[in-house]
């Protein structure tokens, strides 16, 4: 492998690959793969012969894997411009690390090529590059020189970043004192006043407190204005969602496709909830669902219907919508209470609601039969996404009556309100006001 400097223009080529760019190109990839070695002594043993048959100029075989290799990427290509958000998405494991260790020239590709005209600042593991013995000023300043930066602007943007990083005086003690919390937002704060053309963001948005966090995003938000281009890794669907221009979905290193957000997050949902067609309408109990039912009170169907009464395969964000708990009532039942508490699925199962009849005052008496219970929505607040609810029916607060443990379930939208992170009802008019 080759690297060379031209004009300004980073380029590592592997196989006498070449590549052609935009004025407005930062960053160009093609065809990039790269293979890891799963065995500890074989990855040493195949790293000396590597070196080895480069110093004696021969070629070596980057293309082909050896006896316990696999691919981390293979065959991955992508252009990112001045100014753009482009979103990395994945399940653990898909190679997104890897594709921007490797852009980030901490490692080499086995094949491809990788084509930087652009200042690059890696936000990957903050601060693990600080050696510990050295006070945070002292780091700061080693950081940011690494960056790139002279040590005069080091010195005119040193309070503007200890004032980001919030820790104080501190900033003289060693750093090997420091929470790992401290350390992420002094390595935070060293790269977004770095002057990179390029930030390379993989899930360091959730560092430090609310407080600081909000900070996090007001800054990139800034820098985004300024030009600066985002590669955002994130398994939170609203942060690629309302951040990223783009998207593109790795599975298993192979790149699976590059569209808009909310086609890249669709697709990439329904392959990591293995969701079947007869699954995705959200209108039968799954065979292996844990139920807990009795003979007083067993749920034998849920299913959504929409504002008319009709069957609603998925819920529209804005729209009205029924849940309908469809229950073979053997004795009758009075006081009975339903709780709803439904994750989001797309956002790590955070908790995003919690209903129950008996909060709202309208526990129900159920006599013997087949009786529907209906949770009616005027609308549907929830985000476009996938969602798991568990649903328990109790009976004066005390005694469980039956369980469904996760019916999952999606919420469509149109376009508008993909960018959002709540739905918010409402009318528009114009007032003369004299």
């Amino acid at each position: 492998m080759t690297t060379v400097m031209e004009r300004g223009e980073l380029v590592v080529k592997r196989d006498g690959m070449q590549s052609s760019h935009k004025t407005d190109l930062l960053l160009s990839v093609e065809d990039l793969s790269k293979k890891f070695c799963r065995s500890l002594r074989r990855s040493l043993f195949y790293g000396l012969r590597d070196v080895a048959t480069e110093s004696l100029g021969r070629q070596r075989k980057s293309s082909e894997l050896r006896t316990g290799e696999f691919w981390a990427l293979k065959s991955v290509s992508f252009d990112l411009r001045r100014g753009e958000s482009l979103g990395l998405v994945g399940s653990n494991g898909a190679g997104k690390t890897t594709l921007l260790r490797v852009i980030s020239g901490l490692i080499k590709p086995d094949t491809g090529v990788v084509r930087v005209r652009a200042r690059v600042a890696p936000l990957i593991a903050l601060g693990a590059g600080f050696s510990p013995v050295l006070t945070g000023r002292e780091n700061v300043y080693v950081n940011m020189s690494i960056l790139g930066l002279p040590k005069k602007t080091i010195d005119e943007r040193f309070d503007e970043v200890l004032d980001f990083a919030a820790i104080g005086e501190a900033i003289d003690a060693p750093v090997q004192t420091y929470s790992s919390g401290m350390v992420a937002r002094l390595g935070f704060a060293c790269a977004v006043f770095a002057d990179a053309d390029i930030l390379l963001i993989d899930e360091v948005l959730a560092v430090g407190d609310m407080k600081f966090r909000m900070k996090c995003y007001r800054r990139l938000a800034k820098l985004r204005e300024e030009g600066t281009s985002f590669i955002l890794v994130s398994h939170n669907a609203h942060s690629i969602l309302s951040i990223c221009d783009s998207a593109l979905y790795l599975s298993a290193g192979e790149l699976v496709m590059v569209d808009e957000p909310r086609v890249v997050m669709s697709r990439y949902e329904e392959e990591l909830l293995c969701v079947t067609p007869s699954e995705e309408t959200g209108s039968l109990l799954s065979k292996n669902e844990t139920r807990i039912g009795n003979e007083d009170v067993a749920v034998a169907n849920v299913h959504f219907q929409d504002g008319k009464g009709n069957p609603l395969e998925s819920p529209v964000t804005g729209d009205a919508a029924t849940l309908c708990v469809v229950c073979q009532v053997g004795k009758e039942s009075k006081g009975v209470d339903v709780i709803v508490a439904v994750s989001s699925l797309s956002s790590d199962g955070e908790r995003v609601l919690h209903l129950s009849s008996q909060y709202d005052g309208q526990t129900m008496d159920l006599t013997p039969g087949e009786v529907e219970i209906q949770l009616r929505l005027p609308y549907c607040g929830l985000l476009p996404g996938w969602y798991s609810a568990k649903i328990a029916i109790t009976q004066n607060s005390i005694r469980i009556l039956d369980v469904v443990e996760s019916f999952r379930f999606r919420v469509r939208s149109d376009e508008h309100a993909e960018n959002n992170i709540f739905y918010q009802p409402r009318t528009w008019r114009a007032v003369n006001l004299l």
